[in-house]
């Protein structure tokens, strides 16, 4: 979506607002000194709006098509029922593997256990989906659009 460094640099900040900003406003974006997980409450939404203007700002037009065809096949997969949403987690990359991501997802996981509630995300990566499985999401089905990378939408029950 967004292929270039600098224009990466300039656009991301606004797109993790969209996307989690909610979780910033609620209480629910957990960090760590190695990374961040912005979680959103049942009931709680990313910025649509904020996407849409964004994506008209910030990717090319040729590619805008591809982006909002892999939003709307993201919303398709969208669980109904109430649930937790973790729309964005990283960690800084000299960290990666060292169980810094599950400990950002787990006491929300937590969360969802004892309030009997799923938890919902997008796998982007190979490696991303491996810890999630690990964590118990299962995989709902493949989304591919276009030229972007497959993304596995995924959904834990509460145990």
């Amino acid at each position: 979506m967004l292929p270039e460094p600098a224009q990466y640099l300039r656009h991301f900040p606004a797109f993790a607002r969209a996307l989690g900003g909610q979780a910033l406003a609620q209480g629910t974006a957990l960090c760590s000194p190695a990374g961040a997980a912005l979680w959103l409450r049942p009931g709680d939404e990313p910025d649509e709006t904020a996407l849409v203007a964004l994506v008209q700002d910030a990717v090319d037009e040729g590619q805008q098509p591809a982006v909002f065809a892999l939003f709307d096949e993201m919303a398709r997969w969208h669980p109904h029922e109430p649930h937790w949403y973790l729309p964005m987690i990283g960690v800084e990359p000299t960290s990666q593997g060292c169980g810094h991501g599950a400990a950002l997802m787990r006491p929300v996981l937590a969360v969802c256990d004892a309030a009997g509630v799923p938890a919902y995300l997008e796998a982007t990566s190979a490696r991303s989906r491996r810890l999630y499985e690990r964590l118990g999401f299962k995989p709902m089905g493949c989304i591919e659009v276009a030229d972007c990378p497959p993304i596995v939408p995924m959904l834990r029950r509460p145990r």
